[in-house]
C-alpha cells in the first residue's frame, strides 16, 4: 500500500481527536484484545489495528510520520503514554521522574541533570488516566477517596502519586517516579562518581560484614538505597539475609548462576497497608518474623515511625542490622532514632540513649551537593563511655575547600580525609566477630586520601 498516497489525499486532525477515535474503535471492535482476556495477543497486533484504523480513514496528524503516529497511539491506549521509554526499561539514563503538574513533568538524569519532557500530557484528566494505569500494575486504586498512594513496576520502580482533591484540579496529579539503581551501581562506580574513597567503602562493608549494625542518614535521592543495597549484595552468599521495606520492594538481591539456581541466601519482604487492621502487615510484626528465620543480617529499608524501637532492640541482640533515617547529621542520627523510639514510651530518655548508641555504634551521612555529586561526608563512631556518656569520634569526612559557579555549574573542590581510626573497644568486637587479622589491619590502619 503506498503511504505517499494516503499523505497526498490525507485528513489532517489533531493528536487529541484522533486519539478518541482510536479509543472508541479499540474498545468497540477489539474489546477483549484491550482487556488483556487473549494473553497471546501482542503490540504488534493492537498496530496492526490502529495503523489499519489510520490508514483506512486516510488520517493524518502534522509533522508525525504514519509509524510513528501508530507507536504513540499504542503508547496512549495501552502503555504509558510518553513515559513508556522510561518505564519499560529501554533507557536506563535517568533516574526520577517528577510530574509536578499535567503539563510540567521533569527528568532527572543519573549524571544529575534536571530537563523539562519534550512532552507533556495534554491535560489534567489524561495525566490522572496514565498514573490510574500504572497503579493497577501494583493493584492499586487511586480516586478521590484515597489521593495518596504509593505503588511500583518491576519491583526497581517506586511510584508515589498525590491526586485531586489534594493537589489543585487545574493541576491534576502530582507524581514521583524513581528508579532505584537503574546502574546496579557497585563499589567502582562509586569510586569514579566520587562518592567515597576505597578505604571508606572497605570499611562500612567489612564492619557490617563482621557483625557491626549501622544506621545511614541522608534527604531523599542522595543514593541511601543504592549504597545500602550495595553493601548488602557483598555479604558471603552463604549467610542470610532479611530484607524489610515499606509497601514497595526496592532491593533485588537474589544472585543466580549460570544455570539459573539461586546461590545466595535472601529473603525479600514488605509490610501492606489496608483499611482493615486485621489485614495490615506493619515493619514490626515482619521483624518480629524475620528473628524466627535466624538471620545473619537485617535490613530494616527505613526507619520512620515507632518501628525505631524493634530495630534498635534487633541489634542489641546480636543481629547485624543496616538501616535508613531521616537526619542532618551523623550526630543528629541518634537524637532522631531516639525520637522514633520515645513514641513507645517504653525507657527513659538516657537509658533509651545508651541502648541505641549500643545497637548502632555506626553511622554515615551522604549528601548531594550543589555539584549533583554524591558523597559519603562523614562516617562516625559512638562510643559509650559509661555514666551515660558518649563519645562521637569522626573516623572519615570530606573537607570542601572551594565552592565556585563556572558557566552557571557549581563546581565543588574538596577532599576526603581520614580524622581516627576504630576504637579499641570496636576492633576488639571485631575480633570476637572472627575478623581475619588481616583484614582489621587493614581497616583499622590507612590513612589521609
Amino acid at each position: 500500500m503506498d503511504r505517499e498516497l494516503f499523505r497526498t489525499s490525507g485528513r489532517q486532525i489533531k493528536f487529541p481527536e484522533l486519539l478518541d477515535r482510536v479509543q472508541k474503535f479499540l474498545s468497540t471492535d477489539y474489546s477483549g484484545l484491550m482487556n488483556g482476556e487473549n494473553p497471546a495477543n501482542t503490540k504488534e497486533q493492537i498496530c496492526s489495528y490502529i495503523k489499519q484504523y489510520i490508514l483506512s480513514n486516510k488520517f493524518e496528524v502534522e509533522n508525525i510520520p504514519t509509524d510513528k503516529l501508530v507507536n504513540r497511539m499504542y503508547e496512549e491506549t495501552s502503555d504509558f503514554s510518553f513515559l513508556t521509554p522510561y518505564l519499560r526499561g529501554g533507557n536506563k539514563e535517568w533516574e526520577e521522574i517528577n510530574i509536578n503538574r499535567w503539563d510540567d513533568t521533569k527528568i532527572t538524569y543519573c549524571g544529575g541533570s534536571v530537563v523539562r519532557s519534550e512532552q507533556q500530557f495534554m491535560s489534567p484528566e489524561h495525566a490522572e488516566h496514565i498514573i490510574q494505569r500504572i497503579l493497577r500494575k501494583s493493584g492499586i486504586i487511586l480516586d478521590q477517596s484515597r489521593p495518596l498512594v504509593r505503588g511500583h513496576l518491576n519491583n526497581n520502580i517506586r511510584v508515589t502519586v498525590i491526586g485531586r482533591p489534594i493537589v489543585d484540579s487545574d493541576a491534576g496529579i502530582s507524581v514521583s517516579i524513581r528508579y532505584i539503581n537503574p546502574k546496579k551501581l557497585g563499589r567502582d562506580d562509586f569510586l569514579r562518581n566520587g562518592m567515597a574513597t576505597g578505604e571508606m567503602l572497605d570499611l562500612l562493608s567489612t564492619l557490617y560484614r563482621y557483625g557491626i549494625s549501622i544506621c545511614l542518614a541522608g534527604a531523599t535521592g542522595t543514593g541511601k538505597t543504592t549504597i545500602m543495597g550495595w553493601i548488602l549484595s557483598v555479604l558471603p552468599d552463604f549467610k542470610r539475609v532479611f530484607t524489610i521495606e515499606n509497601t514497595t520492594r526496592e532491593f533485588d538481591l537474589t544472585k543466580y548462576d549460570g544455570a539459573g539456581h539461586v546461590v545466595n541466601n535472601v529473603i525479600h519482604t514488605v509490610t501492606r497497608e489496608s483499611d482493615d487492621p486485621q489485614q495490615c502487615v506493619t515493619e514490626q510484626m515482619l521483624l518480629e518474623q524475620a528473628l524466627t528465620f535466624d538471620p545473619d543480617y537485617i535490613c530494616m529499608a527505613e526507619m520512620k515511625g515507632s518501628e525505631a524501637f524493634e530495630t534498635q532492640e534487633a541489634a542489641r541482640t546480636g543481629h547485624a542490622v543496616i538501616s535508613t533515617i531521616h537526619a542532618k547529621s551523623c550526630a543528629d542520627i541518634y537524637d532522631r532514632i531516639l525520637d522514633l523510639c520515645s513514641l513507645k514510651g517504653l525507657l527513659s530518655g538516657e537509658l533509651l540513649k545508651s541502648s541505641i548508641v549500643k545497637a548502632f555504634p555506626i553511622t554515615f551521612f551522604v549528601k548531594k551537593m550543589e555539584d549533583s555529586v554524591r558523597r559519603i561526608t562523614e562516617i562516625c563512631e559512638c562510643e559509650d563511655i559509661g555514666d551515660g556518656k558518649y563519645k562521637l569520634h569522626t573516623l572519615y569526612r570530606f573537607k570542601t575547600e572551594s565552592n565556585k559557579v563556572i558557566s552557571g555549574k557549581t563546581v565543588v573542590s574538596g577532599k576526603f580525609e581520614k580524622v581516627a581510626s576504630i576504637s579499641q573497644k570496636l576492633q576488639q568486637e571485631l575480633r570476637d566477630n572472627n575478623i581475619p587479622d588481616d583484614v582489621l589491619k587493614k581497616i583499622a590502619g590507612g590513612g589521609e586520601n
